[in-house]
C-alpha cells in the first residue's frame, strides 16, 4: 500500500496525493522549541518525500518558527511536485499557549518570516490559522489577498471557520482549502465539510487520528483494524479518505516508523458495512 493509493486532489494548479504530512509534531514538547532529536525530525521529513508524500502542512507558530526551519533544512531546494502549506494568525506565549493575532500588519509580518525560513519567493498555500474576534474577518482575509496580489503567496486557505465565515472569505478571495478539526469522534464541522464537497474546496482535517473509545478492545475501530491487519490509526485515516473526495488528511508524527504506518492507510479500503458501523458508532 502506498500514498498513491489514497488518490489525488487538485489545489488550483497543484495536484497532491490525498494523504499529506502535518509538521507540528517535529518540534519540541508542547509544540514549543526545537525537537529533542533534531536528526530524527529531519529524517521524518526526508522519509515523507521518499514515501511519496507531496503535501506538507506547517505554521509559523509551530515552535514557533522551528517547523518551517526544519522543513527547509531537510528538503530545500524543493522538488517541483512538493506543495508546502503554512499558516499565520496564531502567536505563542509558551508550551501549549496559543493566541489569535490576525491583524493585517501581523499577518504580513508573519508571511515575510515564513518566506525567509522556507527559503522561497512565494508560498504555495498560505492559510489564515484562525478567526480573531478582535479583528474584522474581512480585514484579515483582505491582508492575504494583498499578499497574493504581491506574488508572495500563490493560493489561500482558511482554518477554524464556519460555513458563513468561509463564504465571507470567498467573497474576497478564491479559497482553495479549509482546515478544521474533524475526525471519527469530532464531527462538529460536518456542515463545513459538506459545503466544501459541494464547492470543490479541499478539506484538511486536523487531529485526524482521534478515535476515542471506538478504538478500545471490542470497539468498531479495533475490530476493523483486526480484520484488515491494520492499526486503529490506519482505520481512522481510511474512514476519513472514504468520507469525502475533498478530504486531505495530514497526520503528523515525529517518528519515522509512525510516519510509515500512517502512509500505509492510503491503500486501506473499508467495506461498506464497516463504514456504516463506524458512522453509527460515532
Amino acid at each position: 500500500m502506498t500514498i498513491a493509493d489514497a488518490g489525488i486532489f487538485t489545489i488550483a494548479d497543484r495536484t497532491v496525493h490525498r494523504l499529506g504530512f502535518g509538521a507540528m509534531r517535529i518540534t519540541g514538547e508542547g509544540v514549543w522549541g526545537p525537537p529533542a532529536d533534531r536528526e530524527r525530525a529531519l529524517a521524518v521529513l526526508r522519509r515523507s518525500r521518499e514515501l511519496g508524500i507531496d503535501l506538507i502542512d506547517t505554521a509559523n507558530s509551530y515552535g514557533p518558527e522551528v517547523s518551517e526551519e526544519l522543513i527547509a533544512q531537510a528538503l530545500h531546494p524543493y522538488d517541483e511536485n512538493l506543495t508546502i502549506a503554512t499558516k499565520a494568525g496564531l502567536t505563542r506565549s509558551g508550551p501549549g499557549g496559543w493566541h489569535a493575532d490576525c491583524r493585517p500588519e501581523s499577518l504580513k509580518h508573519e508571511c515575510e518570516g515564513s518566506l525567509k525560513r522556507l527559503q522561497v519567493d512565494s508560498i504555495d498555500l498560505f492559510q489564515l490559522h484562525t478567526v480573531d474576534r478582535k479583528v474584522p474577518y474581512e480585514e484579515s482575509v483582505g491582508a492575504l489577498k494583498e499578499l497574493q496580489d504581491e506574488g508572495k503567496i500563490r493560493h489561500i486557505g482558511v482554518s477554524n471557520v464556519s460555513v458563513e465565515q468561509l463564504e465571507q472569505a470567498r467573497g474576497i478571495v478564491e479559497v482553495h482549502t479549509v482546515q478544521n478539526r474533524f475526525n471519527l469522534t469530532d464531527r462538529a464541522h460536518e456542515d463545513v465539510l459538506d459545503h466544501c464537497e459541494r464547492e470543490g474546496i479541499g478539506f484538511i482535517p486536523y487531529f485526524p487520528l482521534a478515535a476515542g473509545d471506538l478504538a478500545s478492545p471490542g470497539g468498531p475501530v479495533a475490530e476493523a483494524a483486526k480484520r484488515h491487519d491494520a492499526t486503529p490509526g490506519q482505520v481512522a485515516l481510511a474512514w476519513l479518505l472514504a468520507r469525502s473526495d475533498v478530504m486531505l488528511p495530514i497526520p503528523g508524527t515525529g517518528s519515522p516508523e509512525h510516519l510509515e504506518e500512517n502512509a500505509g492507510a492510503g491503500g486501506l479500503r473499508l467495506e461498506d458495512d464497516e463504514l456504516r458501523r463506524l458512522e453509527q458508532a460515532a
